[in-house]
C-alpha cells in the first residue's frame, strides 16, 4: 500500500505532536506483543517495512537508547530451570535475586518473584546504583536515524530503567505491596535510594539531548492500579517535570507512555510539562475515552491513542470501521495520532491494520 502524496510520515508526525496542520490523521500503529508473534521470517523484514508495507506512519516507540548502562561492581548471573528464570545480582554489600516465569501462551517471561524484599535490599539496591556508570552510545540510533530518512520516526528510550525511578521500584525491583510497607515503615531508606536513581537517570536525559533526536519517549506504564494520586504527586510528578525542563531546552519532545487507569492522574500529569501522552486508552484496558482525557488537559498536551487493544481484536471489520471513525469523528484532526493503545492482541489480522489505514486515508 503506497503512502499518500503530500507530508512525509515524519513530517506529519512531528507536525501533529506539536500541534501544527498535518495533511491527514497519522496512524501510527502500536505492534507490541503482535509483532513478536509474528513468524521468523515476516520478522526479518523488519516493523518498519511492515508499517509502510500498510501504509501507516511508522512511529518506533523506544527504537533506541543513547547510552550504555553498567553496573561496576556487580556479577549478574542468569540460570533458567524448566519454566523457571533466576536472575541473581551479587555485589559486595549483599545479593539480589529476581524471577521470571515463563508463559507459552503469551511466549513472554512474567516477573513473579522480585528482588528487592527487605530495607536492607533497598540499601544493596542503593549501592548498585551509586557504583552505576553511564555512557553515551549513539552510533547505531545515527545509523538508523539516517537509513529511515523521512519515512518514520525514532523515539529513543530515557531512564536507567526505562521509566521513572519509582515506577521501576514498583515494577521491577520492589513490587507494589512491599513497597507500600516500605514507605510506610521505614520512608528514609526509601527516599534515600529514589534519589540515587533519580541522579542517575536525569544522567541518561541529559546524554540523550545531545543526540539528534527530534523526541524521547518513557515506558511509565502509569496507572492507579499501581501508584495513587499521592504517590504520583510525591515521588513520580518530580522527576518528570525535571527531564522535561532538560529536553525542552534542546526544543525536543517528550512522550509519556501511559496505558492504565489515567483518569484519577491526568489532572497530575497535566502539570508535568510533558508534550505528549501516548497509550491512552478506553476501558476494559484503561478507564478513559481519549476526548475525557483531552478535555482534562492543557491545549499543549497531545495525544496518541484511541483503539483498545481487545476492540482491535475482537470487532468485526464493519465494527471496527464504525469504532474507527466514531473516534475521529469525536476528536477531529488535530493535536494527536491515531493509535492502537499500549500493545497489540497477536490474533489482531493484517487485514485490519489496512482497514485503518483505508478509513484514515478516506477520512483525510
Amino acid at each position: 500500500m503506497q503512502q499518500s502524496n503530500g507530508m512525509s510520515s515524519k513530517e506529519r508526525l512531528l507536525a501533529a505532536m506539536r500541534g501544527k496542520e498535518t495533511d491527514r490523521m497519522p496512524w501510527a500503529p502500536f505492534l507490541a506483543y503482535w509483532w513478536e508473534a509474528q513468524p521468523e521470517a515476516f520478522q526479518e523484514k523488519g516493523a518498519t517495512s511492515f508499517l509502510k508495507s500498510i501504509g501507516a506512519d511508522p512511529l518506533l516507540r523506544g527504537g533506541a537508547q543513547l547510552y550504555k548502562i553498567n553496573f561496576t561492581g556487580v556479577t549478574v548471573t542468569e540460570k533458567i530451570n524448566g519454566k523457571i528464570k533466576q536472575t541473581t545480582f551479587s555485589t559486595p554489600v549483599g545479593e539480589l535475586v529476581q524471577e521470571h516465569t515463563y508463559v507459552s501462551r503469551g511466549n513472554t517471561w512474567f516477573l513473579t518473584r522480585h528482588p528487592v524484599q527487605t530495607s536492607q535490599d533497598m540499601k544493596t539496591l542503593q549501592w548498585m546504583n551509586e557504583k552505576l556508570t553511564i555512557s553515551p552510545d549513539m552510533d547505531q540510533y545515527n545509523k538508523d536515524k539516517l537509513a529511515l530518512g523521512d519515512a518514520g520516526l525514532i523515539v529513543p528510550i530515557i531512564g536507567t530503567n526505562m521509566k521513572t525511578s519509582f515506577q521501576s521500584l514498583i515494577e521491577h525491583w520492589v513490587g507494589t505491596e512491599e513497597l507500600t510497607y516500605m514507605i510506610e515503615d521505614e520512608p528514609e531508606i526509601v527516599e534515600e535510594c529514589l534519589a540515587v536513581m533519580q541522579n542517575r537517570s536525569m544522567e541518561s536525559v541529559r546524554i540523550s539531548v545531545e543526540s539528534e533526536a527530534e523526541a524521547f519517549i518513557f515506558w511509565e506504564d502509569s496507572s492507579t492500579t499501581n501508584v495513587s494520586p499521592k504517590w504520583f504527586k510525591q515521588y513520580v510528578s518530580p522527576e518528570i517535570s525535571e527531564w522535561a525542563n532538560i529536553i525542552h531546552k534542546n526544543d525536543q519532545l517528550l512522550i509519556h507512555h501511559a496505558c492504565g487507569h489515567l483518569r484519577d492522574l491526568l489532572p497530575l500529569m497535566a502539570e508535568n510539562n510533558v508534550d505528549v501522552i501516548e497509550s491512552i486508552s478506553p476501558p476494559p484496558t484503561g478507564n478513559i475515552e481519549l476526548w475525557d482525557a483531552r478535555n482534562l488537559l492543557p491545549e499543549g498536551v497531545r495525544l496518541i491513542g484511541g483503539i483498545e487493544p481487545t476492540a482491535f481484536l475482537n470487532l468485526s471489520m464493519v465494527e471496527l470501521e464504525v469504532y474507527v471513525k466514531h473516534l475521529m469523528d469525536k476528536m477531529g484532526k488535530r493535536n494527536w495520532v491515531l493509535a492502537n493503545s499500549d500493545s497489540c492482541p497477536p490474533g489482531v489480522s493484517i487485514e485490519k491494520f489496512e482497514k485503518v489505514t483505508e478509513i484514515v486515508r478516506a477520512m483525510a
